[in-house]
Parts: structure tokens; C-alpha cells; sequence
């Protein structure tokens, strides 16, 4: 087997329609916690929990959809993905200045490094790709330098 293995860790959790969207951030500062985020790389993690907060929110409110969230850390990077049921891909909306609401998917093109939309059988999921703080040089390396 010559492939490179892919070590993953990952969380997930289901989020009935309804005043979840706190549930959803709350979860997800938790792991961030666990991961260090919230302390070596804060604005990373207040991206994530926009992030989520947008995500949780359209599969609610477009998508009329209980929402399942997931976290996943591949490497240095963390997958956010929230599947719904809905076919309707979500699309970047040109709002009013005196719209209140309608910028949730341009706030993650902003926020994550990437971000894609995928159909599934049973409607869809939204994946935004956040890298993680750097891990510190080893002091060795630096008095190589």
C-alpha cells in the first residue's frame, strides 16, 4: 500500500430547527477549546463560530431543515460541514444596505480558506476549511539558523 494514510478526528452532532443556533456554537467552542484554537489562534476560532452560526442558521431558515454539524481535523486543517435536507444549493444573494439579513454566504467566502457545496442523496451539505495555528518551531531548529 503505497498511499499515504489520513489521520482524521472528528465530532458531530444533530441540530433539531428551533433556537439551536447558540447549541451549535456553544458545541463547537468546545472542541475549539480542546484544540487550543480559542487561545493560539482566537480570530481563526471566532471565524469558525461565525461560521457555524451561518451555516446552522440557512439549513434552519432556508432550508426549513434540521441541521447536522460536523467537525473534522485533518492535519492542521478543520472541515466545518452542515448537511440539510434540502437540494437547493445555497447562493450568494446581492442584499440592500438596509437589508438585515441575506450575507450569510458571503460572510463565509470571507471567513473560511475555502468553502465548497455538495448534493447528497437525502440534500445537501456545506463544507467552509479553516487552517490552524502553526505549530511552534522546535528551538532546536531555530539555533540551527
Amino acid at each position: 500500500m503505497d498511499e499515504p494514510s489520513v489521520r482524521a478526528v472528528g465530532w458531530a452532532r444533530s441540530l433539531p430547527m428551533g433556537g439551536e443556533v447558540k447549541a451549535a456554537r456553544d458545541w463547537a467552542r468546545k472542541h475549539l477549546d480542546a484544540l487550543g484554537w480559542t487561545t493560539t489562534a482566537p480570530e481563526t476560532a471566532d471565524a469558525v463560530l461565525l461560521t457555524v452560526s451561518e451555516l446552522v442558521t440557512n439549513a434552519h431558515k432556508h432550508a426549513r431543515s434540521n441541521a447536522q454539524l460536523t467537525l473534522s481535523l485533518e492535519d492542521n486543517s478543520l472541515h466545518i460541514s452542515v448537511h440539510d435536507s434540502s437540494a437547493v444549493m445555497p447562493a450568494r444573494r446581492s442584499p440592500g444596505t438596509e437589508a438585515t439579513g441575506g450575507r450569510g454566504m458571503f460572510l463565509v467566502d470571507a471567513l473560511a480558506d475555502e468553502w465548497e457545496t455538495r448534493p447528497c442523496p437525502h440534500g445537501k451539505s456545506v463544507t467552509a476549511c479553516f487552517r490552524g495555528p502553526r505549530a511552534a518551531k522546535a528551538p532546536e531548529a531555530e539555533a540551527e539558523r
